[in-house]
């Protein structure tokens, strides 16, 4: 493994970058800094000489993709919650990347729904050189680094409709972020998902570990990339751990990986 970088990507009074975040995370990130970089994050890194506090600038996804697919059933323990079996092989989906949205951005619950999850998860985000059938050594190589996801569902939608894209497809269904950690060891991490209506009054809903998915993350990769070419930038949502339930609007989900930080999301009405 090599030196862990976080990139993200931010609004600031010049427009829009990417860039590196310095420091050692506090709470609520204080005392982080982030240095503006001329290039994307998996291209040679070159600095600006510009440097904000994180605090002064605005997060977004920290990346743009062409695609977002995710990876449904990947822990035992969520498709046993469903009364589900274990997948034989990937079962993939995908959403749009309209669907994307940053730290702090509202996730929109949509009329046609009454339910709508959150789905804490792994994010993987591909490098520079994509991935076309690969194996898992070429899988390997073509991730560049891991960011937080939020797989949003409509859960009666997702029961109702003959397949997926309705349900996991709604603008603000993917919150991505903070930033992208790249050279992460990410065999055994813990996913956790949180929800209240304040920061004094978050519940505990989702807890798991990387090392429990039923597929792991170059298998994943390798599979993807024998359907479709995958391009820099692309995520793959690498599943959730059991323990999904209902958001409501007035609530924050906050999603965290360890070794990467926490997403967090109000949720909102469109009715």
């Amino acid at each position: 493994m090599g030196l862990l970088v976080r990139f993200a990507r931010f609004v600031h009074a010049g427009g829009v970058s990417f860039g590196v975040v310095e420091g050692e995370a506090a709470a609520g990130n204080a005392g982080l800094t982030i240095a503006e970089i001329d290039s994307l994050p998996f291209e040679k890194v070159r600095f600006t000489g510009q440097r904000w506090a994180l605090a002064d600038v605005r997060l977004l996804a920290p990346i743009f993709s062409s695609k977002v697919i995710g990876v449904g059933r990947n822990y035992a323990d969520h498709a046993a919650e469903f009364g589900n079996e274990v997948p034989k092989e990937p079962l993939i989906f995908m959403k749009p990347s309209t669907s994307v949205i940053g730290p702090n951005d509202a996730i929109r619950l949509p009329p046609q729904s009454k339910r709508v999850e959150h789905e804490a998860e792994l994010a993987v985000v591909i490098g520079a050189t994509g991935a076309r059938r690969v194996d898992r050594a070429g899988a390997e190589r073509a991730i560049f680094g891991y960011t937080c996801g939020n797989d949003v569902t409509a859960r009666d939608l997702q029961h109702s409709d003959s397949q997926w894209t309705r349900a996991k497809g709604f603008d603000s269904f993917c919150p991505l972020g903070p930033w992208i950690v790249t050279d992460l060891d990410v065999s055994d991490l813990e996913v956790r998902c949180e929800v209240g209506r304040s920061p004094d009054e978050m519940e505990v809903r989702q807890i798991g570990r990387t090392k429990d998915m039923v597929f792991d993350i170059p298998s994943l990769v390798s599979y993807v990339s024998h359907v479709m070419t995958l391009l820099p930038g692309d995520v793959i949502l690498t599943g959730t751990p059991a323990g999904v339930s209902q958001i409501n609007s007035g609530e924050t989900v906050s999603v965290s990986v360890q070794g990467i930080g926490e997403l967090r999301n109000p949720v909102v009405s469109l009715e």
